[in-house]
């Protein structure tokens, strides 16, 4: 049987390349980073090279990059440990209605512990009024943080237009790249970006490994606690492997940047092109030019997305109907509620987003099982 696979903004595969570049580090330079001897001191001079080479793809300084776990961890680092660091100038934060869950749910444990936050509505395209926004800002606003592109229906929003406002009302501006990175040049001091969270696996590098870019002077308050790592502001061993692994993977994207965005392109408007005309029900989700390259959403009134997903499945094709990391809950997504989709159309949604790997045979087997599977219903 044919595979495909479809759910790049899930994961992605580990290049051979990057592979190779971790190998050295799991047996050969294995050395604690916090370590004095030449072991030791090895993985801490891969770390601080990685630092780097991220500090300039990003437009940034090295010591404005810290490395995490995860997207996640960077995303809740960002939101708890800015509100709790700069909560003496208020204890407001504004954050959009479809932001991933590791900034909704970090926003809702503050609110439990004494915070306000108000969650921004967007338009059926899925982007956020800067009028909004700014009729949001309160004297006590402390913290805004919008996602550079949606993890589901693919919309980029005006994050320049965002952060200026941002900074005209001297407010710390966060945003939540994991999905946005390496399919979007990003340059943190041009956008005027305070805060960044990026994550490895959604670029072809390692899982447990991420990061976030904070603008030097801002001040955060710390999570983990226990050690004296990434300059004594996020403690526990370093991810060597991981670190390297993933600076690997961001440089291979931007060496390549402009072929793999046109072939993403191309795929994505075949595939809504072709898959417009299979149902008259179909319905694309997320804004039609303001989205990511590689990303395709669509809902359907006659089938619901699990029947739809297990269909694919049967026929080699891996993909998805919303973000893997909310994959078993029962509610229909969010983000789709959002945008104005009832709750029958939300649960009828498919998400297909293209990798560095797939092809036009890839989409063409795509098209023809889908126009199989709605014939047969």
């Amino acid at each position: 049987m044919k595979k495909v696979y479809l759910d790049h903004a899930a994961t992605t595969f580990v290049k051979p390349e990057v592979l190779e570049e971790m190998l050295p580090y799991f047996s050969q330079f294995y050395g604690n980073a916090s370590s004095v001897y030449d072991l030791g001191r090895t993985s801490k001079k891969a770390i601080e090279s990685a630092r780097e080479k991220i500090a300039e793809i990003f437009g940034a300084q090295p010591k404005e990059i810290f490395f995490t776990g995860s997207g996640t961890e960077a995303d809740n680092w960002a939101i708890k440990g800015l509100a709790l660091a700069n909560q003496d100038k208020g204890k407001h934060i504004i954050t959009s209605s479809i932001e991933h869950h590791a900034v909704l749910h970090s926003c809702q444990f503050l609110e439990r512990n004494g915070f306000e936050v108000t969650y921004l509505p967007v338009n059926n395209g899925g982007l956020v009024s800067v009028e909004d926004l700014e009729k949001s800002i309160r004297k006590d606003t402390i913290l805004i943080s919008i996602m550079f592109a949606n993890n589901e229906i693919g919309t980029i929003q005006p994050i320049a237009k965002l952060a200026q406002i941002a900074k005209k009302n001297n407010i710390i501006f966060h945003t939540d790249s994991v999905q946005a990175v390496a399919n979007l040049k990003i340059n943190v001091e041009e956008l005027g970006i305070d805060a960044m969270s990026f994550s490895s696996h959604k670029f072809y590098g390692p899982k447990g490994v991420g990061g976030l870019y904070l603008k030097n002077g801002i001040q955060i308050e710390n999570l983990l606690h226990g050690g004296s790592q990434e300059r004594e502001m996020r403690s526990g061993t370093e991810n060597v492997a991981g670190i390297v692994g993933m600076t690997k993977a961001l440089e291979l994207a931007m060496q390549n940047f402009e072929s793999r965005q046109e072939k993403m392109t191309s795929l994505r408007d075949q595939a809504i092109s072709e898959i417009s005309k299979i149902t008259k029900t179909a319905k694309l989700n997320g804004h039609r030019e303001k989205r990511l390259p590689g990303n395709v959403n669509f809902s359907f009134q006659e089938i619901e997305g699990d029947s739809l997903l297990m269909n694919l499945d049967m026929k080699g094709i891996a993909a998805s109907s919303g973000s893997a990391c909310s994959s078993l809950s029962i509610e229909p997504s969010h983000v789709l509620l959002a945008i104005g989709l009832d709750k029958k159309s939300a649960k009828g949604s498919l998400r297909i987003t293209f990798g560095d790997e797939n092809t036009q045979e890839d989409l063409d087997y795509l098209i023809v099982t889908l126009r199989e599977i709605f014939k047969n219903l």
